[in-house]
């Protein structure tokens, strides 16, 4: 009489095999995300173009990519990227954010435009939002659009009140807008966040000589 082993422990093990990845696999795969946050940027860059080469339409991989490029300053081609990215999926926050700031950079100042303005309708609560205000209030200062660009910077501090720069950017704005008073204003709330801040200090002190009358 033959004995019958029981059926289902091994289907049970072939079961584990199927939704369970190799331990050994998943610890040798590079992690991009994990290299970009550790700004190793150009291991993030090789390890996205390794994974595009597997799967091309991988988004994620052009985002840690585009992320990365901006890092090390090579703009033109987090732009390329960007635009083969956009070709699949088109409305992508991230990869759109990407191309307005890689455009920013290039100084190609009304697409950058364009793709900021299309991020903060797509994601007005996104994770980069507070940032492309204020590449945005950078791009009206450029333009001359300086009532636009305090609107931009005051937008940008809204999300993110503690970074000096930011503020001394819209008292600069003010400033240019002959609006001396609320650019004092702006100066001294980023000379609150740092007391040392040069661009404060100078851009307060023109703005109070402008308020003195001819003579004094």
């Amino acid at each position: 009489m033959k004995h019958k082993f029981p059926r289902y422990p091994l289907a049970l093990f072939f079961a584990f095999m199927i939704i369970s990845p190799s331990p050994v696999i998943a610890q040798d795969r590079p992690d991009a995300l994990a290299a970009y946050r550790e700004s190793r940027f150009n291991d993030a860059v090789k390890i996205c173009i390794d994974e595009l080469a597997i799967s091309e339409k991988n988004m994620n991989s052009y985002s840690v990519l585009g992320w990365s490029l901006l890092a090390l300053g090579r703009y033109q081609e987090a732009l390329d990227y960007g635009t083969e990215g956009m070709k699949i999926a088109r409305y992508d926050p991230r990869i759109i954010e990407i191309m307005g700031e890689a455009n920013f950079y290039l100084g190609n100042n009304l697409d950058a435009l364009k793709y900021l303005e299309q991020y903060a309708a797509l994601a007005p609560t996104g994770d980069r939002i507070e940032t492309v205000y204020y590449f945005m209030g950078e791009i009206f200062i450029r333009l001359g659009e300086f009532n636009h660009a305090d609107i931009a910077f005051s937008t940008a501090v809204y999300h993110s009140p503690n970074i000096a720069r930011w503020w001394a950017r819209i008292g600069y704005a003010r400033e240019k807008a002959e609006d001396f008073e609320y650019a004092i204003e702006a100066y001294e709330k980023a000379l609150k966040l740092n007391p040392s801040y040069a661009e404060a200090l100078r851009g307060k002190e023109r703005a109070e000589a402008a308020m003195k009358p001819e003579g004094q």
